[in-house]
């Protein structure tokens, strides 16, 4: 069987979240070919979009989706999820993960899914993010070297018109860990517990840092 493996947002690539009915489209394509549609949710999963799956923005299903990092809350924990036809596909002993099934690791992803659901943190990460992404498109966009603020929930890149790998070491020295991924988008993965002043000191703390990369 033929399959489709994508993200549903790029996350090395640099944050690019894919236009409207993307995924839907791809779907549907999928199901006309007879294509098993597998999609990488290590970065998007969890509820970093504000939703569980990020494919859930689009009202799909995948038939494999790969889940890790967020699921375990810092405990390493890998995970496979099949639907549909790819369920046939997998049988006991055919496919392995080498943190995907011991009892500290599932204790782990347990507890995480629990107080994501109890503390609400989903819509936590939906309007900590709109916030965060306005006050940052507010104080970051006039600054020169910046092209775009994006993000969907609390999954943000801010691309820059030049190489800034420098600003991760910037950022470090004034408090903040940051990453830039596909060279020049600053990648932004706060926790979901994020609060209004954690925000604050985000902003404060980029505008400085990119005012400083622009004067070199």
């Amino acid at each position: 069987i033929a399959a489709v493996l994508v993200e549903p947002i790029q996350g090395e690539g640099g944050v690019r979240i894919p236009p409207a009915g993307y995924l839907s489209e791809l779907r549907e394509i999928c199901d006309a070919q007879g294509w098993l549609l597998m999609l990488d949710e290590v970065q998007t999963g969890v509820g970093r979009t504000g939703k569980w799956f990020a494919h859930q923005h689009e009202n799909i299903t995948p038939d494999v989706m790969s889940l890790a990092k967020g699921l375990g809350g810092g405990v390493p924990i890998g995970a496979c999820l099949v639907a549909g036809a790819a369920r046939d596909l997998f049988m006991a002993g055919s496919h392995g993960s080498t943190f995907g099934g011991n009892p500290l690791a599932c204790a782990a992803a347990l507890a995480v899914l629990k107080t994501i659901d109890e503390d609400h943190l989903l819509d936590a990460a939906t309007r900590l993010g709109e916030d965060l992404a306005a006050a940052l498109e507010q104080r970051l966009s006039p600054l020169s070297s910046v092209v775009s603020v994006r993000n969907r929930g609390l999954m943000m890149g801010i691309e820059l018109d030049r190489p800034c790998t420098d600003l991760v070491d910037h950022a470090r020295a004034a408090g903040l860990l940051i990453n830039v991924a596909a060279g020049n988008v600053i990648r932004l993965l706060p926790p979901l517990l994020l609060d209004a002043g954690q925000c604050d000191q985000i902003v404060n703390t980029l505008e400085h840092c990119i005012r400083e990369f622009d004067g070199k």
